[in-house]
């Protein structure tokens, strides 16, 4: 007799008895089990009923409920999960479809299992609160019904495990006691008939955002596939705001970064305009707190605007490496030092000019300002220049003498960055002259700091308040709208999408589909909306990097790796233009175009774009982006997907995999996970992110970054044994490299949280 059979032995049916959902308790039925176990396993290589059932044998015990008895076979299912058996993740995500199936069933009270009537769905969700009531008012029944219809369940399998877990976990809508109500495929229909809602034919187009979701070719923002159809739509991951060194201005960055919390955005914060501890307030010398204590309330919202007790806000705080309050601001999260001076839950950035770097190769000093004195003594504000204007003004504050200043050596600032960043991960760097250099949009504005996940890079202004007045009994504060950034993104799954065609047709989906975010979006304020709708910005990301050269047979720490990134990358970016260049045909392009380097030339000029036989015909793009328009002002910015990648079954955003076998610890025990595809043959591919040498990963960043318009959330790797010449030399490879952004510096000895808000 088989293990398998011997579920459905009459002693073990005879002894032991189950407890119904019902509450009335029956004899185990063992041969019930058993096919759920071979429904299972069925058509999933190196898993066997057999092998499932002597797992579970031993554990099944009197008295256990029903509810119990699934969970404990999901569980077991998934622990199987190894390096020689990696496909039981897919045994374990097809146990818990069955048991979410029924589950909705009961919960919708229909009695088939599996999907039910989706029209029904909605209108009770919607009567719920749950689901938004415009979605009715934008589609008939008989076109709601046409998109039921279209609904392929067969998806679902292409979940594994911890991708579907996440996903019924955190996205699809739940009623009030936390009971399953929606199913995965009605999730991705919900967010595609979203996107399309103003389309002229939004049926068709919500079927090609559906198989775009569905297929894993593409996934969105986390706020996106978490808010699209719900009735607060947030949609977009991050902002990016800049207070003045004024006391309104620094709380209206307040009360911005408290809205945007509550609706699931990430917020980065410049704050190099604020003056120094200890410069002069209406002539009241040494008055200044400094930035120190601002950062501080920043801190404090980000935990009190928790999301509903979901997860505090999260805020990345920059400061330019030539402000006087920079050594204190690198202690913000490290554990030695004055508490006082700690924000241990923001993550602090470094806004660095060239002229530092060059100073820290050579060992020369650097000297530390108040931007408000700076503004004071010389007439001009250091912060607004970069490049060559940067470092004119720059030494003429060293030379004056009547302006107060602290001389360091440049190499021990740096050893404070790289101390910081060995402890705590940050702070994260933002190469101001090269991201400034490269801007496309540099006719409109200045870019003074990156996002929470370092990878977006946009015109930014702060806003101003123009007057305050009474009028009708009523106190009227009236603003001038700065450049308050916004990123709306969507991540190209290259695990799934790795041919020139289905690359070339879901980016043009992807893009459609975040230009569309744009005028769908529920913002939390104001002023995003019109810098939104002024620039168009998007940020076409990809994940299952690493996932790609494995199936490709492409080693990381190799030459074929560069030449394989250059190609790719170029493809997708042109790809992404002529999409962009697509959608001003038909839309018109953004407001700012004429002037830009898009309608210049000076984007493909500087970037070396040129007509090849092997190679994308960028002549012809050049000429109808100069005749047409691009729709979108940024296009290109690779987020960290660290969440939705765990959907897609794809590894996170370019990140080696951390390792090919690891357990993650969930609250009822440890869950196993492999590298995506993992098998004999992609097994030594996957390289583990700490054994790389760091010197080929920044060589591959920096090839895509000439490809990228703004930038890519790319992390260093580093063991606790590096020597501190050898991190120094990263740092200094990174930015003669012309990266824009490094994002965290992940130690072995550091463990790091990985930002939701911006995964896509």
């Amino acid at each position: 007799m088989s293990v398998a059979e011997g579920l459905i032995s009459p002693g073990l049916r005879g002894t032991v008895m189950v407890q119904k959902r019902s509450g009335r308790a029956e004899r185990f039925d063992g041969e019930k089990l058993l096919r759920t176990i071979q429904r299972a396993c069925e058509g999933v290589e190196g898993c066997t009923p057999d092998a499932l059932a002597a797992a579970l044998h031993l554990q099944v015990r009197d008295g256990i409920s029903t509810q119990e008895l699934m969970r404990l076979l999901i569980r077991v299912a998934a622990e199987k999960t190894s390096v020689e058996q990696p496909n039981w993740q897919f045994v374990a995500a097809r146990l818990l479809l069955s048991d979410s199936y029924k589950e909705a069933s009961r919960n919708r009270q229909y009695t088939e299992v599996g999907y039910g009537d989706f029209y029904t769905l909605i209108v009770r969700l919607e009567e719920m609160g749950r689901y938004g009531t415009y979605i009715r008012k934008a589609y008939t029944k008989q076109q709601i019904d046409e998109l039921a219809r279209y609904i392929r369940p067969e998806r679902d399998l292409l979940l594994n495990y911890v991708g579907l877990k996440q996903l019924m976990d955190r996205y699809v809508i739940h009623g009030e006691h936390g009971e399953t109500l929606e199913l995965p495929q009605e999730l991705f229909m919900g967010v595609a008939m979203h996107l399309a809602m103003r389309e002229v034919d939004k049926v068709a187009k919500a079927k090609q955002f559906y198989d775009m979701l569905s297929k894993l070719e593409a996934t969105v923002a986390t706020p996106t596939l978490s808010n699209a159809r719900k009735p607060f739509h947030q949609l977009s991951s991050c902002f990016i705001d800049m207070p003045e060194d004024d006391l309104i201005s620094i709380y209206e960055t307040d009360k911005a970064f408290a809205r945007v919390s509550k609706f699931g955005g990430g917020m980065g914060i410049y704050v190099g305009k604020i003056r120094a501890r200890g410069s002069a307030i209406q002539n009241h010398k040494g008055a200044s707190g400094g930035v120190i204590p601002w950062v501080k309330n920043y801190n404090n919202t980000a935990v009190s605007c928790n999301q509903l007790g979901v997860r505090s806000g999260a805020a990345a705080i920059y400061l330019d490496v030539w402000h006087k309050d920079i050594q204190d601001f690198l202690q913000l999260r490290t554990n030695h030092g004055d508490e006082r001076l700690k924000a241990h839950d923001i993550f602090p950035g470094v806004c660095i000019p060239d002229a530092f770097m060059r100073r820290v190769e050579n060992r020369e000093p650097w000297y530390l300002f108040c931007p408000h004195e700076v503004y004071q003594t010389m007439g001009f504000h250091l912060e607004d220049a970069f490049g060559e204007e940067f470092e004119r003004r720059y030494q003429a504050c060293v030379d004056c003498p009547a302006l107060d200043k602290t001389e360091v050596p440049a190499i021990d600032l740096m050893k404070r960055i790289m101390q910081s960043a060995f402890e705590t991960g940050t702070p994260f760097l933002f190469f101001r002259d090269t991201a400034n250099r490269l801007n496309p949009n540099q006719h409109a504005g200045m870019i003074y700091c990156s996002n929470l996940c370092t990878e977006i890079i946009q015109n930014m202004k702060p806003m101003r308040m123009m007057e305050e007045s009474t009028e009708n009994g009523e106190v009227v504060v009236r603003y001038v709208p700065g450049d308050f950034v916004v990123c709306n993104l969507s991540s190209l799954n290259l695990g799934r999408c790795n041919t020139l065609p289905d690359i070339e047709r879901t980016v043009a989906s992807q893009m459609r589909g975040m230009d569309n975010v744009i005028d769908l979006n529920h913002y939390p304020v104001r002023q995003a909306q019109i810098t939104n709708q002024k620039y168009r910005a998007v940020g076409l990301g990809v994940s299952g990097y690493h996932q790609y050269l494995a199936h490709k047979g492409i080693p990381w720490e190799s030459e074929a790796h560069l030449k394989e990134v250059d190609w790719l990358f170029e493809w997708i970016n042109f790809f992404a233009i002529k999409a962009s260049m697509e959608l001003a045909k038909e839309r018109g392009p953004y407001a700012l175009f004429e002037g830009s380097d898009w309608q210049t030339g000076a984007y493909f000029d500087v970037r070396g774009y040129r007509t090849k036989a092997d190679g994308p015909d960028w002549d012809w793009l050049k000429a109808q982006v100069r005749t047409h328009g691009i729709r979108n002002g940024y296009l290109f910015a690779i987020a960290p997907t660290s969440s939705t990648s765990l959907i897609a079954g794809s590894t996170a955003g370019i990140d080696p995999v951390f390792a090919r076998f690891f357990l993650e610890e969930k609250k009822n025990g440890v869950v196993p996970q492999t590298a995506p595809g993992l098998c004999p043959e992609t097994f030594w591919y996957y390289k583990e992110a700490h054994a790389i040498d760091q010197t080929w990963s920044i060589r591959a960043a920096a090839v895509r970054q000439r490809h990228i318009d703004q930038s890519q959330s790319f992390n260093l790797y580093i063991t606790p044994d590096i020597h501190v010449r050898d991190f120094l030399n990263l740092y200094l490879q990174a930015w003669r490299s012309g990266l824009k952004t490094v994002y965290y510096v992940r130690s072995r000895s550091v463990e790091l949280e990985d930002c939701v808000a911006c995964s896509s």
